[in-house]
C-alpha cells in the first residue's frame, strides 16, 4: 500500500474511533459522576492521578519501544525488531513489578500524609489505590504490543481496541446502577479487570499477526540493545515523568488546599481536554511513524518536512473544535454534566489553552525522538515543566483561587515550546525562523482571526442549543476560510487538493461498488 494512502486509511480508522468514543466517553463520565457523586468522583480522580503521576515509566516506555520499531521498519532490519520488541517484553515486565513495590510503599506513606479525603472512605480509597496498581501492571506490560500496533500502522485494530475500551467503560458505567455494593469500589475493580482483558487479546492477536511479536527471549535477546534502550528510555522517564507530575502534583495541591470537589473540577477539565485533544493527537499517531521512518531511511529533509506538517495541522485540528468549546463552555458543560462542580468552567478553558500551545510544537518533539539525542532536550524541558510546581505553591499559599495555577502553566508552557523550538536547530537542523514563518504564524493568525467570528454571535443570540450551533458552524466555517487564505503554504494547498481528490475518487468507486451489488 502506497504511503499516502496508509496514511488516509489511518487516519479514517483513527477518526472513525474517535467520533464513537468521544460521545461514549463523555456520556459515561455524566453516568460515573451522577451515579458516585462529585466527592466519590474527586476521590477516584485523586486516587487514579496518584497511580498515574507514579507509572510515567509506561507514558516513557511507548515512546521508546515505537521509535526504535518504527525506526528499524525504516531500516528493513527484521531481526533487529525482533530483538527489540523481545528485549522490549522482558524490560517491561522487570519494570511492572518494580512499579508495584513502589506503589506499595509510597501508597502507605501517601494515605496517612498527603491525601485529603473524607474518614468514611478510607476503605474505599484504599482499595481504588490496589485496583488502580493492578491496572498499572498490566497497562506497562502491554506495552511492547501497542508499540508493535503502532509501529506497522495498524490503525485498524488500534481503533477498534479503542472502541472496545470504550464500550466496556460505558457497560460498567450502565452496570453501577444495579450493585447494590460500594459503587466506587465496584467501578475501580471493573476498571481493572477491562486493563487485563485488553492485554490479553492483543497480546494474541499481534502473536498470530505480526512474526516480530512473539517472545523468543533465547533467540532474540540482545542485552546491548537492552542497555540502549534502557538508557533512551531513561530520559524519555524523566521527561515524561515531569509531564505527569505537574498535572498530577497540581491535583494534590488543588487537594490539600480546597478538597475533593475542586478535584472534581480539575478531572472533569482533563476530561474535556482529552476528548478534544483526540482530534489532533489522531492525526499525529497516523503521521508519526512515517516521520521516524523517514529518519531511519536516511532522509532527514522528508522528516523535518512531515514535522512542522505535524505541528501545523495538529494545532489546527484541536482549534477547530476546541474555539467553539471554549466559547460556549457553561452551556455545554451544563447540558453534559447537570451538576457542573465550581471552578470546572475556568479550568477547561485555560487547560485546552495550554494544549494548544503545547501542539505547536508537537511535530517538533517528534523530530527530537527520531535522531534520537534527547539528554539535553528533555533535561531542560523536564526542568521548565517541573517549574509549574512550586509556582503553583507559592500562588495558592498565597491565597490565590484554584484556576491560577493553570494561569501559570500556560505562561511555562509557551517559554517550554521557544526552547523546543531552539533545541531543535542543534538536534535536528531545523530552522527556527523557517518554522516560525511556516508553522506559528500560519498557524496562530487564522485562529486569532477564526475566534473574533466565532465570538460573534454571543453579541446577539441567548445562551441555548441555537447560538451553540450557530457559535460552532460560524468558528468551523471561519477556519476553514482562514487556513486556506493564511494558513497553507502553496506547496500544502497543491497536497491537500490531492488528498481530497484520491479521498474522493476512493468513495466514489465504493459507490459503484455498491451499486453494482
Amino acid at each position: 500500500m502506497q504511503v499516502a494512502n496508509r496514511v488516509i486509511l489511518n487516519t479514517g480508522a483513527l477518526y472513525g474511533r474517535m467520533l464513537i468514543t468521544v460521545f461514549i466517553s463523555l456520556y459515561a463520565t455524566r453516568l460515573v459522576l451522577n451515579l458516585l457523586g462529585a466527592a466519590d468522583y474527586g476521590l477516584f480522580n485523586l486516587i487514579s492521578g496518584v497511580i498515574a503521576m507514579l507509572s510515567f515509566l509506561n507514558i516513557a516506555m511507548t515512546i521508546s519501544t515505537q521509535r526504535y520499531m518504527s525506526f528499524h521498519l525504516g531500516t528493513k532490519d527484521s531481526n533487529k525488531l525482533k530483538m527489540v520488541f523481545n528485549s522490549s517484553v522482558l524490560l517491561h515486565f522487570i519494570l511492572g513489578l518494580a512499579l508495584v513495590v513502589l506503589f506499595e510503599v509510597a501508597g502507605s506513606y501517601l494515605f496517612d500524609h498527603v491525601l485529603n479525603y473524607p474518614a468514611d472512605r478510607t476503605m474505599a480509597a484504599k482499595l481504588i489505590f490496589q485496583f488502580m496498581v493492578v491496572s498499572a501492571f498490566f497497562t506497562i506490560i502491554s506495552v511492547p504490543y501497542d508499540a508493535t500496533l503502532i509501529a506497522q500502522e495498524n490503525m485498524v485494530m488500534v481503533a477498534i481496541l479503542g472502541v472496545v475500551e470504550s464500550l466496556g467503560k460505558l457497560l460498567i458505567a450502565v452496570m453501577l446502577q444495579y450493585t447494590a455494593y460500594d459503587k466506587l469500589i465496584v467501578y475501580g475493580g471493573l476498571m481493572a479487570l477491562l486493563t487485563v482483558l485488553l492485554l490479553l487479546f492483543k497480546q494474541v492477536y499481534c502473536a498470530m499477526k505480526y512474526e516480530e511479536a512473539r517472545i523468543r527471549l533465547r533467540s532474540y535477546f540482545d542485552r546491548h540493545l537492552l542497555k540502549e534502550m534502557f538508557a533512551y528510555a531513561g530520559w524519555n522517564m524523566f521527561g515524561a515523568g515531569s509531564v505527569v507530575a505537574r498535572n498530577q502534583g497540581i491535583a494534590l495541591l488543588l487537594n490539600v488546599f480546597f478538597g475533593t470537589i475542586v478535584n472534581a473540577a480539575y478531572g472533569i477539565a482533563n476530561q474535556v481536554n482529552a476528548q478534544l485533544s483526540y482530534f489532533s493527537v489522531t492525526m499525529l499517531r497516523a503521521l508519526n511513524p512515517q516521520i521516524i521512518k523517514s529518519e531511519g531511511s536516511g532522509d532527514r529533509a522528508r522528516m523535518l518536512r512531515l514535522a512542522m506538517i505535524a505541528s501545523k495541522f495538529s494545532f489546527f485540528l484541536l482549534s477547530f473544535f476546541a474555539i467553539p468549546m471554549m466559547i460556549e463552555m457553561p452551556f455545554v458543560l451544563q447540558c453534559w454534566l447537570k451538576q457542573v462542580p465550581a471552578y470546572t468552567v475556568m479550568m477547561c478553558r485555560l487547560i485546552i489553552i495550554a494544549t494548544l500551545i503545547n501542539q505547536l510544537s508537537a511535530g517538533i518533539q517528534v523530530a527530537v525522538q527520531s535522531v534520537g539525542k534527547i539528554k539535553k532536550y528533555q533535561v531542560v524541558v523536564s526542568t521548565m515543566v517541573l517549574l509549574n510546581l512550586p509556582l503553583a505553591w507559592l500562588l495558592l499559599k498565597a491565597g490565590y483561587p484554584a484556576a491560577t495555577v493553570l494561569v501559570s502553566a500556560i505562561g511555562i508552557e509557551v517559554a517550554s515550546g521557544i526552547y523546543r523550538m531552539l533545541a531543535a536547530k542543534a538536534i535536528t537542523g531545523l530552522s527556527p525562523v523557517l518554522f516560525t514563518k511556516q508553522v506559528i504564524v500560519k498557524a496562530v493568525t487564522p485562529v486569532i482571526l477564526s475566534t473574533a467570528f466565532a465570538g460573534l454571535p454571543q453579541l446577539f443570540l441567548p445562551e441555548g442549543f441555537i447560538r451553540l450551533g450557530v457559535t460552532t458552524l460560524t468558528g468551523m466555517l471561519a477556519m476553514a476560510i482562514w487556513i486556506r487564505l493564511i494558513g497553507l503554504t502553496p506547496d500544502e494547498t497543491a497536497k491537500m487538493g490531492q488528498l481530497f481528490n484520491r479521498i474522493f475518487s476512493k468513495l466514489q468507486a465504493g459507490l459503484i461498488v455498491l451499486k453494482a451489488n
